[in-house]
């Protein structure tokens, strides 16, 4: 079993003050992080040249997959990469759930980040769109995190402006893609995650070179620059900046999510209940 370092992590989160601040899902989440930042640590990916710094290759990243309990690309709601823990019961949903209802009782892994995500957005004076698509692009990874932009695309696309949609789809191929100019750098993250010397799939190349060439690239692309410094533990947000815009800009289904008959309804659905075994 993989053992924590309890003092290492109390102070990679900023002394015990700074935990003690926290509120218990941002602990979790926190632990969540320090472990996988831990599991990738321990591949030790020095190329023989040294090219690789202290992390790993790709194919040290993919010997990696068998060591778990887990595949990394199911959604957060639906396992715990804790080996010794259990998932909970989650809380039920209104008869008509709303998209505000899903941020309190389903998105909780992912809302926070977004919700910094959205507020960096907000401060650079983006327009409502691409704030709304910062809001709402990473919260897919509660359903699935493999292509989580396509998902989130296709999760949101019935209800929100067609700029917005697009933003998030394309994050997806984006993030693998530096942009200088735009403020984007490759984070050390990727490096982890995939390998220092990983090389994205021709889909992922195809993808960015059509979003470079197309009139809405800037939404996407600010949507991976809003993403890139979003992961303050200690950050104290919440959706209430942002449920103006939601009102404004997302199409509430009368019915409710899940029960409108759209094309991603049955997604919703998934959300609502994760524990039907069929």
């Amino acid at each position: 079993m993989f053992k924590i370092d309890r003092r290492e992590f109390i102070a990679a989160l900023g002394g015990i003050a700074a935990v003690n601040l926290m509120s218990h899902e941002a602990r979790a989440d926190a632990l969540e992080h320090y472990m996988e930042d831990r599991l990738y640590a321990q591949t030790e990916g020095k190329a023989a040249d040294g090219s690789g710094g202290d992390f790993p290759s790709a194919a040290q990243v993919t010997s990696q997959i068998t060591t778990r309990h887990y595949r990394r690309g199911v959604g957060g709601l639906f396992v715990t990469t804790n080996p010794a823990e259990k998932v909970t019961q989650l809380p039920a949903m209104p008869a008509k759930p709303k998209l505000l209802d899903f941020y309190e009782l389903r998105f909780t892994r992912t809302r926070n980040h977004c919700y910094q995500s959205a507020n960096k957005a907000l401060q650079n004076g983006l327009s409502e769109e691409v704030v709304l698509a910062c809001l709402l692009h990473d919260v897919s990874q509660e359903l699935i995190r493999v292509d989580h932009g396509y998902y989130g695309a296709q999760l949101f696309e019935p209800y929100v402006p067609e700029l917005t949609a697009w933003a998030i789809r394309y994050h997806q191929p984006l993030r693998f893609f530096a942009d200088e100019k735009a403020g984007y750098t490759y984070p050390d993250l990727y490096r982890n995650i995939y390998g220092y010397d990983y090389v994205p799939p021709p889909h992922v190349q195809a993808a960015y070179e059509a979003a470079k060439k197309h009139k809405w690239y800037y939404a996407a692309r600010e949507v991976t620059v809003s993403d890139l410094y979003a992961f303050d533990p200690n950050a104290k947000v919440n959706i209430d900046p942002f449920v103006n815009l939601v009102a404004k800009h997302f199409k509430q289904p009368p019915e409710g999510l899940g029960y409108d008959n759209s094309p991603s309804a049955h997604m919703w659905r998934s959300l609502i209940y994760p524990d039907s075994p069929l």
